[in-house]
């Protein structure tokens, strides 16, 4: 889901820099990942420094916010990517807002997004939709590979029958 977050983020450029500040792959604020939290420099000018980063921020994002165990790992990760793209404070009030709704706090697909729709618009929605449609199309290629690979591959018993 890294891979996928970062894919969303700049298509895995570290050349990348928005209007805002944010650098890199995983295009954070140098300030975020300086923080105490992450406590990461020069995310500007290496990327692994700069996945790295992001990656720390994520898992504080979870640590901090969403550390809840009634909410599936795959839904804790979903509702740091929200945090990471709107903010921490926004996700609180996406939740909210999908409890005054009716809908499910602790579920993003078909509850919590919903709710993020209706306070920021379409922009979260869409940025953790796409993670996640890359998530699994990296995960089918993966798989692809790995069959294809293995059907390239001397069968063991065709080996040993030499």
């Amino acid at each position: 889901m890294l891979m996928a977050q970062g894919y969303q983020e700049s298509q895995l450029d570290q050349s990348r820099r928005s209007p805002r500040g944010a650098v890199g792959v995983m295009q954070l604020l140098p300030s975020t990942a300086a923080d105490k939290s992450v406590g990461i420099k020069g995310i500007d000018k290496d990327q692994d420094r700069n996945v790295e980063a992001g990656s720390k921020y994520l898992r504080h994002l979870v640590d901090v916010y969403i550390n809840d165990p009634q909410i599936t790992p795959r839904d804790q990760l979903l509702f740091a990517f929200a945090a990471y793209n709107a903010g921490p404070g926004n996700l609180r009030k996406f939740r909210a807002k999908a409890k005054d709704m009716g809908l499910d706090p602790d579920l993003w697909f078909g509850n919590v997004e919903n709710a993020a729709a209706e306070i920021v618009g379409r922009e979260t929605v869409q940025y953790v939709s796409n993670i996640y449609k890359y998530y699994v199309a990296y995960g089918l290629l993966a798989e692809h590979a790995k069959e294809a690979s293995a059907a390239r591959s001397p069968d063991a018993s065709d080996a040993s029958a030499q």
